[in-house]
C-alpha cells in the first residue's frame, strides 16, 4: 500500500488510499476534512479526513473513528496480544466507508475503481455489490487481491447482523465460511475481478494443497483471477545507495562490495575467514518458511564448507535450535534472534546465497531483495520463489539466464542437495559472476507491476 499507488501515479492513474484512521497516520499527515458518513458502525457520522502521503502525489483518506482505532497494541489486538473482539467492526467500518466512497461519498473525487486488499477490505466488494448507499452515476467496478489466503478473516456467524448486509448474503455464495463469516471470502465472491501476487500462487490456490479452503470459490470464479507479483521500489531496495552498506555497489563493481559487506557481516556475527559461500537468512522462523528444513540441514551446510549468518524470530524452538546450532559450529553459523532493518540489509548484501525454502510463498520479497543485492536466492518452487528465480541448470547456465537455485520437494534432503549444488558452483569464479550480473539485472519494480494492474482496469473501464 506504500509502493503501489505511486507506481499506479507514474502510470497516470488517479490512485487514493483509504485507511483506518491510527493516530501514527494521523499525527504524521496534515489532514483536512473531506466527508462526514453516517454509518451502521457508530451512532454519530464518522469523520473521514483526506491527506496526501510525504513526497508523492498520493491521497489517503482516513477513517478518523478514535472510538476503533486509537488504542494502544498492534492494529489487530491489545498490547498483551489478545485480538480486539471487534475487529469485524472495526474492519467493516473501514469497507463500508471504502464503498461509500466508491459511490460518491466525496463530492470532489469518484473513482471508477474500488481495489481491497486481503481480508481487511474484504467487505468493500460485498458492500457494493449490495448497493446499500447508490448515489447518482455508475457503480465503479471491484477488485480484490489476496495477498495470503491463511488470513481469512474469519469471524462467528453471530456477527453477521452488526455487518448491515442483506440476509441473502449469508450463504455458501456469500460470505458464510465454515459456519462463519470470512471477510476475505466475502472479496472473492463479489469483487468483479481478482488478483493474488503472483502467477504461480494462482494457480496454487485453486488446489485443495494451498486453497485454504477457498479453493472452490477459486477454481468457479478461475476466468476472473489474475497472478500479477508484488515488486520492489529500487530507490530504497539499492546497494549503490544503502546506507546499512559499509561499501556502496552496483553490477560492475559488485565484487569488490559484497566483499566489504561480508566481512563486515562475519565481525558482526563472529563468523571466521572461509573459502566457502556463505548462506544467508532474513526471515520469521516458521515452519511455514521451511526454516525447521535449514535447521536439519546445517550439519551438512558446515560440513561441505558453507557458513550461515541467520536473523530472525517465531517458533521458539527453532529460535532455540538455531541458537543452539550456532553455539555448535562457532565460527561457521551466526545467528542473532529478533529483527534489526540494519543487519537484515547487510545479510542481504553479504551473503552469497539467501536461502529461503518456505513451503508456501504466495510473492515472497526476501529473493527479490536478494537478486537486486547480487545475492543468488535458494528457493523452493512454490508461489513467487517459482515465478522469480531461475534454476542453475547446465541449459540455464549456458544461456546465462540463471539467477540462483531451485529444488522441489519440502524435505532436508532436497535443500542440502541445492546447497550442494550452490558449493559446488561457487567454486567456478567465472560463472558465479555471471550469475550474479544476471540476477542484479532482474527488474522487479513496481512499476512493472503497476503496468500489469493498469492493463487490468482497463479491462474493466475501457478508456
Amino acid at each position: 500500500m506504500a509502493a503501489l499507488p505511486p507506481a499506479l501515479v507514474g502510470q497516470g492513474v488517479d490512485a487514493r488510499l483509504c485507511l483506518p484512521g491510527f493516530p501514527a497516520l494521523l499525527d504524521a499527515l496534515s489532514t483536512s476534512d473531506a466527508v462526514r458518513l453516517p454509518t451502521p458502525f457508530a451512532s454519530e457520522r464518522v469523520r473521514v479526513a483526506l491527506a496526501y502521503l510525504p513526497g508523492s502525489h498520493v491521497g489517503a483518506y482516513l477513517v478518523d473513528h478514535p472510538a476503533f482505532y486509537d488504542r494502544p497494541g498492534s492494529p489487530y489486538g491489545s498490547a498483551d496480544g489478545r485480538e480486539w473482539p471487534d475487529n469485524y467492526r472495526r474492519f467493516g467500518l473501514l469497507s463500508w466507508v471504502a464503498a461509500a466512497l466508491g459511490q460518491g461519498a466525496d463530492p470532489n473525487w469518484r473513482p471508477d475503481i474500488v481495489h481491497a486488499h486481503d481480508w481487511h477490505a474484504g467487505l468493500t466488494p460485498a458492500y457494493l455489490k449490495a448497493q446499500l448507499a447508490p448515489a447518482a452515476g455508475v457503480m465503479p467496478a471491484s477488485v480484490m487481491t489476496a495477498h495470503n489466503l491463511m488470513y481469512a478473516g474469519y469471524f462467528p456467524a453471530g456477527v453477521f447482523p452488526e455487518l448491515s448486509l442483506p440476509g441473502s448474503f449469508f450463504g455458501i455464495d456469500g460470505v458464510e465460511f465454515y459456519g462463519g463469516v470470512s471477510f476475505l471470502k466475502a472479496g472473492l465472491a463479489f469483487a468483479d475481478r481478482l488478483t493474488t501476487v503472483s502467477p504461480t500462487y494462482a494457480e496454487e490456490i485453486k488446489t485443495a494443497e494451498f486453497g485454504a479452503g477457498l479453493d472452490g470459490l477459486l477454481r468457479l470464479r478461475a476466468d476472473v483471477l489474475t497472478g500479477i507479483l508484488n515488486g520492489v521500489d529500487p530507490m530504497v531496495w539499492d546497494p549503490a545507495n544503502d546506507p546499512a552498506l559499509p561499501a556502496p555497489y552496483g553490477i560492475d563493481d559488485a565484487d569488490k562490495g559484497k566483499a566489504a559487506a561480508k566481512a563486515a557481516l562475519r565481525r558482526r556475527l563472529y563468523l571466521a575467514e572461509a573459502n566457502g559461500p556463505l548462506f544467508g537468512v532474513v526471515s520469521r522462523l516458521t515452519p511455514q518458511k521451511g526454516l525447521d528444513l535449514l535447521l536439519d540441514a546445517v550439519p551438512d551446510l558446515v560440513g561441505g564448507g558453507g557458513q550461515l549468518a541467520l536473523l530472525g524470530n517465531g517458533d521458539r524452538g527453532l529460535e532455540a535450535g538455531f541458537a543452539a546450532a550456532a553455539r555448535a559450529h562457532h565460527g561457521r553459523v551466526g545467528v542473532e534472534i529478533g529483527y534489526d532493518e540494519a543487519l537484515s540489509r547487510l545479510i542481504i548484501a553479504g551473503s552469497d546465497v539467501i536461502v529461503v525454502p518456505s513451503r508456501f510463498e504466495p510473492c515472497g520479497l526476501t529473493q527479490l531483495y536478494a537478486l537486486r543485492y547480487g545475492a543468488l536466492p535458494l528457493v523452493r518452487r512454490t508461489g513467487g520463489l517459482a515465478d522469480t528465480v531461475v534454476d542453475a541448470t547446465a541449459v540455464r547456465l549456458r544461456d546465462k539466464t540463471a539467477t540462483g537455485f531451485v529444488f522441489d520437494e519440502a524435505s532436508p534432503g532436497a535443500l542440502v542437495a541445492a546447497l550442494a549444488r550452490a558449493s559446488a558452483l561457487y567454486a567456478d569464479r567465472r560463472r558465479w559472476r555471471q550469475m550474479m550480473r544476471t540476477a542484479m539485472a532482474q527488474d522487479f519494480s513496481w512499476a512493472q507491476s503497476a503496468r500489469q494492474y493498469v492493463a487490468l482496469y482497463r479491462q474493466l473501464v475501457p478508456s
